[in-house]
């Protein structure tokens, strides 16, 4: 692999289109409104873009709603040659991409850059899904009718992504709307619009026909998507965010029906069992803990490691934590960047504050650097109390909590006693005790004996209140998809 040679911030944010992206053209917001988006590692304004009205979000379904029946009509072959094309453009781009995330987010460059080619993969995967849609043919059981089965895609799509991972969480949607011959209108996160923007310039050099992929950024998302949502005209919401916000546009989504996935909050689970081989427990923790500065729905949220080699476990994930280097993420060297905003920091600040003032120690870490930008250091906590603030919320912050157990069906009943259920991790050899411990974890997906469990080619996603649907994997595409079944005189 070619040595990255990132631009400048400078650079990438002059090649960025700033306007919505509607029926296949630029236009500014009606009224030609503006919002900033700021660098979370200095608290300047890069650059300001298009502040789309409720009128534009309409204008953008309307587009999407006229490109519909011709998309649907269009070869699976087509599709998926579109979508292959644009996975080669994110490659070949790969570098300012990254570092257009970087400048709008804050993750360091080649995190970024392993973000670009996350991106791209969900774009390769449904190429391929897209000419696999199968249907069926059978002879009903009273022998009177043949059994006819078409998939047809959903119709006009709402997408709402968030600003954690501002290019995979667009193209794992984009993609298999796509793939199904579905339009779309996506509102990506406020803060994070360049990164949707940038794709949207991919998707139409891949000869992506204009309305099948509209971009509205807007700081009002509830005065946009509520009436997109309400109005009879959207048949898909996915989501990606908070489970706050997942159980408000699930309201919004009743009155017409619209069919939704979801993928909310979590607050995962980090066993580690006595016979667990901590070099593979401390390297899984750095993984499922520091992946995006804990900024992860899949983040590591609730430590709990055997008492017997707890102390080992923290001594080591601290020396690891502490090493990493803190600073913009542009920076050559750096690990671990700014968190998004001074919202999210002040978040972490008091959840650690709560810790403490309840018995919790400081291993490395735990108070706020001087200077500008949402900076916050890497930090492991012992002795949490279970009734601390942060056992019961997402920390969504470079914060491991260590907790300790003794028994199985202890850490289990723990493990599972809350409203979330996306991921859980595991760390053990004992091969039963892996399959068994799996199985009872409820949750959508498990980390076994890893820290990794995000690919294109698994489902992703959660149970209880951590969402509805599958997004990935074979599956994904069907969220996108309906049945129709045609009785045939036998």
């Amino acid at each position: 692999m070619s040595t990255p040679s990132y631009p400048s911030a400078a650079e990438v944010l002059a090649a960025v289109p700033k306007q919505l992206y509607i029926a296949g053209s630029w236009s500014d917001a009606a009224g030609g409104q503006t919002m900033p988006v700021d660098d979370p590692a200095t608290g300047e304004v890069l650059c300001e873009v298009a502040d789309a009205s409720p009128a534009d979000g309409q204008r953008a379904l309307a587009a999407a709603e006229d490109a519909q029946e011709k998309w649907a009509a269009t070869a699976p072959r087509a599709r998926s040659e579109i979508l292959r094309r644009a996975y080669e453009l994110i490659m070949e781009r790969a570098d300012a991409l990254a570092a257009l995330m970087t400048a709008e987010m804050g993750k360091p460059l080649a995190e970024a850059r392993g973000e670009a080619a996350y991106a791209a993969e969900f774009f390769r995967w449904f190429s391929e899904e897209a000419v696999r849609i199968e249907g069926g043919f059978s002879t009903l059981p009273d022998g009177r009718n043949r059994m006819l089965l078409m998939r047809r895609p959903v119709g006009p799509c709402l997408l709402v992504t968030p600003w954690n991972f501002p290019l995979a969480m667009g193209t794992r949607k984009i993609g298999p709307a796509i793939a199904a011959g579905c339009t779309m209108v996506l509102k990506p996160a406020p803060q994070t619009p360049l990164s949707s923007l940038a794709l949207a310039g991919i998707l139409a050099e891949a000869g992506l026909p204009a309305g099948v992929v509209n971009v509205v950024t807007t700081s009002r998302a509830g005065e946009v998507v509520e009436p997109l949502l309400t109005g009879g005209h959207v048949r898909k919401l996915s989501f990606t965010g908070s489970t706050q916000v997942g159980r408000t546009l699930l309201a919004q989504c009743a009155p017409a029906v619209v069919r939704t996935s979801m993928e909310l909050g979590g607050n995962a689970p980090f066993i580690v069992f006595e016979d667990a081989d901590l070099d593979v427990a401390v390297e899984g923790a750095m993984t499922a803990k520091m992946r995006n500065m804990g900024e992860a729905c899949t983040a590591a949220n609730r430590f709990f490691v055997h008492s017997s080699v707890a102390a080992e476990f923290a001594d080591r994930l601290a020396r690891r934590m502490g090493a990493l280097e803190v600073g913009p993420g542009s920076r050559a060297g750096v690990d671990v960047g700014p968190l998004i905003d001074q919202a999210g920091r002040t978040k972490v600040e008091e959840l650690v504050a709560d810790a403490v003032a309840r018995g919790a120690e400081v291993l490395v870490g735990g108070s706020t650097p001087e200077g500008p930008g949402c900076f916050y250091p890497p930090t492991v906590l012992t002795g949490v109390s279970p009734a601390s603030r942060m056992m019961g919320t997402e920390i969504f912050g470079p914060v491991a909590a260590v907790l300790t157990f003794d028994d199985e069906d202890e850490v289990v009943a723990t493990a599972n006693s809350t409203e979330w259920g996306l991921v859980g991790y595991v760390f053990t050899q004992d091969l039963s005790r892996s399959l068994r411990v799996s199985e009872r974890l409820e949750v959508g997906m498990v980390g076994l004996n890893t820290g990794l469990v995000s690919n294109p080619a698994a489902p992703f996603g959660g149970v209880k209140q951590s969402g509805l649907g599958r997004e990935g994997g074979r599956v994904g595409i069907d969220e996108f998809l309906e049945y129709k079944y045609v009785a045939v005189p036998a």
